[in-house]
């Protein structure tokens, strides 16, 4: 679903998973400084909006995702994943109850699949899905942002700031109101600076929460059945992840960022040394400079020294070992 944000004077498009939505406008440390000032808003238009409405909607969702939702009180944010039966993620949701339905919006593209999912699973509950992508827009305010919330927006408040589920025909106005934009690329920044992972980045198809840092913020150890959750309590309880997300420095004098899937290996071992992981998103921030995630096996030493496709790279824990 293409943004009609992209006409706006400086928007250049974005590629690959967020292709229809502006990559930037024209200054790409500009806009990620004023995100970090807590000015300005993010166009999310082209993530997927998902609408479970009915009086069984907690309780369905609570048996179907690995978050406590039961208790959900209306207006807090949470998020939640679905996995295969083997434990590997497949969906991540950023959700919010208002009362009378739970809003979640996920990956672009991916709210076919999902939808098809939670239909198959609706037997006897009291519950509606919908796909509202199309006449709901997400944009996402930084924190410390004081924009309003306009009439018939719905608020998904966290600790980096607030995602608004705004009617599509606001977009714009809100926009041009409310600025400046900042696109997904100062948006990527900030999320690889904070460590946050994301489905289709951070993950592959055997990618399981734990070696991400996802437990305890998307996934509850403490609630009851749902699929995947075996392979959740094993590894909890009785064993270790293989892999564990990480942090990279990455050597500012190189010119071009290193792809998703390049090598990590130890800068003792040269580049012909054995692969220890891969890069899974790398940015440009405005104050720290090339950063990286990464996904490396589990028992490289916290303090080893790493390179990126040549490129040396000091590592930050995210998942311990």
């Amino acid at each position: 679903m293409k943004s009609p944000l992209l006409s706006q004077p400086g928007a250049v498009p974005a590629e690959g998973a967020d292709e229809g939505v502006a990559a930037h406008y024209g200054d790409l440390f500009r806009e990620q400084r004023a995100l970090a000032a807590g000015t300005g808003l993010v166009d999310l238009s082209h993530r997927g909006v998902v609408a479970v409405t009915g009086e069984d909607r907690l309780s369905w969702l609570h048996l179907l995702l690995t978050q406590h939702l039961t208790e959900l009180p209306p207006g807090q944010a949470t998020e939640a994943l679905i996995l295969s039966a083997n434990g590997h993620i497949e969906h991540a949701l950023y959700l919010v109850d208002t009362g009378d339905t739970v809003w979640a919006h996920v990956e672009p593209g991916s709210q076919e699949a999902l939808i098809a999912y939670l239909e198959s699973m609706k037997f006897f509950y009291r519950v509606e899905v919908a796909d509202r992508t199309g006449d709901t827009a997400v944009v996402h305010l930084p924190a410390g942002s004081i924009a309003p919330v306009p009439e018939g927006a719905v608020v998904r408040e966290t600790a980096h700031g607030r995602d608004l589920f705004l009617p599509r025909e606001l977009l714009e106005p809100y926009a041009a109101e409310h600025g400046p934009l900042a696109g997904i690329l100062a948006y990527e920044a900030l999320r690889v600076e904070g460590h946050r992972p994301r489905v289709g980045f951070e993950t592959d198809h055997r990618t399981i929460p734990h070696e991400l840092g996802w437990i305890g913020t998307a996934v509850h150890l403490q609630k009851g059945c749902y699929r995947g959750q075996e392979t959740v309590a094993r590894v909890q309880n009785l064993g270790k992840p293989p892999r564990r997300l990480v942090f990279l420095h990455l050597d500012g004098s190189e010119v071009h960022l290193p792809a998703a899937g390049t090598p990590v290996r130890l800068a003792a071992d040269g580049e012909d040394g054995r692969q220890l992981g891969f890069v899974t998103t790398a940015v440009r921030h405005h104050e720290l400079g090339p950063i990286a995630l990464a996904l490396i096996k589990r028992n490289v030493p916290v303090d080893a020294a790493l390179t990126v496709g040549g490129t040396a790279a000091a590592q930050e824990t995210v998942v311990e070992p």
